[in-house]
């Protein structure tokens, strides 16, 4: 598992400022891999900041060049609740920016739902098979936020889940944040991505980042110190998460 990674770091001044660069470069990067023939891969998270970047993204997206027919979305984790929730993170991403940019239904790969037919395992062993079908073989851009914890995606300190190699799509259960039932994908999935991007905003998650980006931790006390990304990892702070670096 990958420890304390060589990182890049960009601090805006706060997180309008924050949330428009990230998404002015995800436009972009999107725009040029499409340019050169490819249908990218995205993994998207939630939380207020990528909140603010979704609303970014649909202001932004009509008029960027983006073929948004042509762009595959997936989630790095998701809450195990029901399509039509408001706790599910997929509902407003769907609202910001991919139901108004027209993104095609099929581009849109939706963590599955809870279901009599099948339990929490089988739905997360369900989206680590899909992922694994897809054409594509790594995320052009992987997005996080992290907790003041110092989690990532619903990967939690001491949970067991840090330590998953062999599933890429892992139920999880009992999550120090509600709602306490999850779907997240694992170390092995989240690091086949180009470029790994956390998006970090307030002074509530500046220790997080500090831990995150020290000489010496652990994934298992600060889980974000095991992502990174193929060749770049970028952290995107603002002023006041980037406060104790």
């Amino acid at each position: 598992m990958m420890d304390n990674p060589t990182a890049r770091i960009e601090v805006q001044t706060d997180a309008g400022a924050l949330a428009t660069a990230v998404a002015g470069e995800l436009l972009s990067r999107i725009a040029d891999a499409q340019a050169s023939g490819a249908v990218p891969a995205i993994c998207l998270t939630g939380g207020s900041i990528a909140d603010a970047v979704h609303a970014e993204i649909g202001r932004l997206g009509a008029d960027s060049g983006v073929d948004w027919t042509a762009v595959d979305f997936w989630w790095g984790d998701e809450r195990y609740v029901d399509l039509d929730s408001p706790d599910r993170l997929s509902t407003a991403a769907r609202a910001a920016f991919l139901d108004p940019l027209g993104v095609p239904e099929a581009r849109i790969h939706e963590v599955p739902t809870p279901s009599p037919d099948r339990t929490m395992d089988e739905a997360a062993r369900a989206y680590g098979e899909e992922l694994r079908a897809a054409p594509q073989h790594e995320f052009l851009v992987a997005m996080f936020g992290i907790g003041p914890d110092g989690h990532v995606a619903s990967l939690f300190p001491g949970f067991p889940q840090l330590h998953e190699h062999d599933e890429i799509a892992v139920a999880v259960t009992g999550s120090p944040k509600p709602p306490p039932e999850r779907i997240s994908l694992t170390f092995d999935a989240l690091n086949h991505a180009a470029a790994t991007w956390f998006l970090v905003s307030g002074e509530s998650k500046a220790d997080a980042v500090r831990r995150a980006l020290a000489d010496e931790g652990s994934v298992e006390d600060t889980p974000a110190r095991g992502l990174r990304g193929t060749p770049e990892t970028t952290w995107f702070l603002d002023q006041a998460a980037a406060s104790q670096i």
